[in-house]
C-alpha cells in the first residue's frame, strides 16, 4: 500500500496550495480518506475527512478555507487550501481507512507571515 502525498511548499499568508494524495495497493473507493497535520511542537490532528460515501467533515480551524475532495477514478484525494495562515504550517499527511488504516509519508506546508 502506498499513499503518495504531494503539493506542499512555501507560501505567503493569504495564499493557496493544493495537496494531492495518490493511493495504490488498496481499493480506493472502499476507503474513507482524510488529511491530517502535525504542527511544530504539537500532536497530529485531523484536518478534513471524506468518507467512501462522500460525507465530509472539517476541523473548525479550517472550515471555509480548505476543501477536501476525492476522485475515485484517479485513486486520489485532494486538499485545496485557501487563505493560508502561518498557523497552518505543518507536515500534512493523508490517511486511508477501511478494515485497516494506512498513512502517507507527509508533505511540508510552510506559510510565512
Amino acid at each position: 500500500v502506498q499513499l503518495q502525498a504531494s503539493g506542499g511548499g512555501l507560501v505567503q499568508a493569504g495564499g493557496s496550495l493544493s495537496l494531492s494524495c495518490a493511493a495504490s495497493g488498496i481499493t480506493f473507493s472502499d476507503n474513507d480518506m482524510g488529511w491530517y497535520r502535525r504542527r511544530p511542537g504539537k500532536q497530529r490532528e485531523v484536518v478534513a475527512t471524506i468518507t467512501r460515501g462522500f460525507s465530509i467533515n472539517y476541523a473548525d480551524s479550517v472550515k471555509g478555507r480548505f476543501t477536501i475532495s476525492r476522485d475515485n477514478a484517479r485513486n486520489t484525494v485532494y486538499l485545496q487550501m485557501n487563505n493560508l495562515k502561518p498557523e497552518d504550517t505543518a507536515v500534512y499527511f493523508c490517511r486511508a481507512e477501511s478494515r485497516s488504516a494506512y498513512w502517507g509519508q507527509g508533505t511540508q506546508v510552510t506559510v510565512s507571515s
